[in-house]
C-alpha cells in the first residue's frame, strides 16, 4: 500500500511548487484591499504619477524659459515643501512613509505651476504645507482627501494672500529684460480688449506659469489620453460645456478666436486635463464622470461671465469636488436583482 501510495502521489517537482507559491501570493494580493479610489488598473500609483510628471513636462520647461530661474525656483520649494510636509507627518504619527508614490511631487509641481512668478518665495512653502498636511493627511492621507490638494492650497492663497496671487507682472527669459506688467487673456476677454491668439496659444503671455502655453499643456494632456491615465469622460465634456456656456451667455456667439482665447488662455487647460481627471476627487463611474465635466463647464463659464474675476477654474473643481459623493450616489450601477423598496402603507 505504501509503494502504491507514492507511485499515485509522486514528490511535488520543483515547478509545481514554484505555481504553488504563484497562485498563493496572488489570493493574498485578492484578499489585501488598498484605500480608496478602487480603480482596476495594472498600473501602480507610483507609475501613473511619473507619467504625470512626464506630460506635465512641456508646460513645466515652457514656464521655467519663458518667466525665467525664478520660475524654476518656484517649482523647486514647492515640491520640497510638499515632500518634506509628507514625509515629517507621518514621521511625527508614527506611519509608513509614502513619498516613495510620488503623489507629494505631483502635488508639488501642480501647485508651483498654478503660482505666478511674482509671489515671495515664502509662498509655495506655505502652500506645500497646507497641500499636504492639512487637504492630504489630516484625512487620511492619499485616497482620502475631499479635494484636489494642488487646487485647496491655491485657493487658500488667493483668499489669504490676493494681492500676491493677482500680480501677474514678470521679467521674461533669462536676461535682463525689464518687468512687464498687464491684464492676462482673460482679462483681456473680460474688458474687450484685443488679443493676439497665436500668443496665447504658445504662452507668449502674463499668467501662471504652468497655464501659459495652452500648446504645451495640450500636448501633455493628449500624451495621459493616448497612454490611457485619462479618459475623455472628465475632460472632454468639461471643455466643451464651458465653451457652449460662453458662446450662448458672453454676447460673442460662436466666435471662434474669442472661444479659443476662453479654451487656451487660461487655467482650463490645466485644470481640465491634469486636476479635475484627479482619480480621488473624480467620479468613480463613467456616468458620473461626464455629468461631473458638465458641472465644472457650467461653473466655470458662470464664473468668467457673470463672476467678477476673469478665472474660475479653481473654485469650480474645488466646488466639483464637494459635490461627486452626490454625483456617486446617483449615478452608482444598482446590483443585479435590485428592487426598489416598496412605499410603506400609512
Amino acid at each position: 500500500m505504501a509503494e502504491e501510495n507514492r507511485s499515485a502521489n509522486p514528490e511535488q517537482k520543483p515547478e509545481d511548487k514554484k505555481s504553488a507559491k504563484s497562485a498563493e501570493e496572488k489570493s493574498k494580493l485578492l484578499r489585501s484591499v488598498s484605500p480608496t479610489p478602487h480603480v482596476r488598473s495594472a498600473r501602480s500609483t507610483s507609475s501613473i504619477m511619473k507619467w504625470v510628471i512626464l506630460a506635465l513636462m512641456p508646460a513645466t520647461l515652457h514656464g521655467i524659459r519663458y518667466f525665467g530661474p525664478k520660475a524654476l525656483v518656484i517649482l523647486l520649494l514647492s515640491i520640497i515643501s510638499c515632500v518634506l510636509s509628507e514625509w515629517c507627518f507621518e514621521k511625527i504619527t508614527k506611519q509608513k512613509s509614502t513619498i516613495g508614490d510620488f503623489s507629494a511631487v505631483v502635488t508639488g509641481l501642480l501647485l508651483g505651476l498654478n503660482l505666478p512668478v511674482a509671489v515671495p518665495l515664502w509662498m509655495p512653502v506655505l502652500g506645500g504645507f497646507f497641500a499636504i498636511v492639512v487637504v492630504k493627511m489630516l484625512f487620511g492621507g492619499l485616497g482620502q482627501n475631499f479635494m484636489n490638494p494642488a487646487l485647496g492650497a491655491r485657493c487658500f492663497l488667493m483668499l489669504s494672500f490676493s494681492k500676491y496671487m493677482t500680480d501677474f507682472s514678470y521679467r521674461p527669459g533669462w536676461g535682463n529684460a525689464d518687468v512687464i506688467t498687464g491684464p492676462t487673456p482673460l482679462a483681456m476677454l473680460k474688458n474687450g480688449e484685443s488679443f493676439n491668439l497665436m500668443d496665447i496659444f504658445i504662452g507668449y503671455h502674463g499668467g501662471t506659469i504652468g497655464e501659459v502655453s495652452g500648446s504645451a499643456l495640450l500636448i501633455g494632456g493628449c500624451f495621459l489620453l493616448a497612454i490611457g491615465v485619462i479618459t475623455w469622460h472628465v475632460t472632454f465634456p468639461y471643455i466643451i460645456s464651458m465653451l457652449l456656456f460662453v458662446a450662448a451667455f458672453s454676447g460673442h456667439g460662436f466666435d471662434a478666436d474669442y472661444l479659443l482665447a476662453h479654451l487656451y488662455g487660461g487655467g482650463l487647460m490645466l485644470g481640465a486635463f491634469f486636476m479635475a481627471t484627479d482619480y480621488v476627487t473624480r467620479p468613480i463611474t463613467k456616468k458620473g464622470q461626464i455629468i461631473y465635466g458638465i458641472f465644472l463647464g457650467v461653473l466655470t463659464g458662470i464664473f468668467r461671465i457673470f463672476g467678477p474675476g476673469a478665472e474660475g477654474v479653481s473654485y469650480a473643481i474645488i466646488i466639483g469636488n464637494l459635490i461627486v459623493p452626490l454625483i456617486e450616489r446617483i449615478t452608482l450601477p444598482k446590483h443585479f436583482g435590485w428592487k426598489k423598496p416598496a412605499a410603506k402603507k400609512s
